[in-house]
């Protein structure tokens, strides 16, 4: 696989993270049969999705990359799907995160 694709499907697996996310909150600890089902559903991809990326990706940044880019989307969805408006100090240390996850992914050098 090449590097390019890894990423796409990273980007898969982010997708279905968020999603997972999203339905846990929506199934008010699994009291909700439907959302319960869709967050068990998007984990399982999200783990498959992710075993793909290391196969071509070392471990610790495919999963460095994941869960940056997974807090930074769940963030974006609390904000728009749940009216979770973050104060500064949350805006900033989001910066953070994705300084840490472009830092990790561009200058991080790591044997395969």
């Amino acid at each position: 696989m090449s590097n390019i694709y890894a990423y796409v499907i990273l980007i898969i697996a982010v997708v279905l993270g968020t999603a997972a996310n999203g339905f846990a909150k929506g199934a008010q600890g699994f009291t909700l049969l439907i959302p319960s089902i869709l967050t068990a559903i998007t984990i399982v991809g999200c783990m498959y999705t992710l075993s793909l990326v290391m196969k071509t990706i070392p471990v610790g940044i495919t999963y460095a990359s994941f869960a940056g880019l997974c807090i930074i989307a769940t963030s974006v969805v609390g904000i728009v799907k749940f009216n979770q408006i973050p104060n500064i100090y949350v805006i900033i240390g989001l910066g953070l995160i994705v300084a840490g996850v472009l830092m990790v992914n561009l200058l991080g050098k790591t044997n395969t």
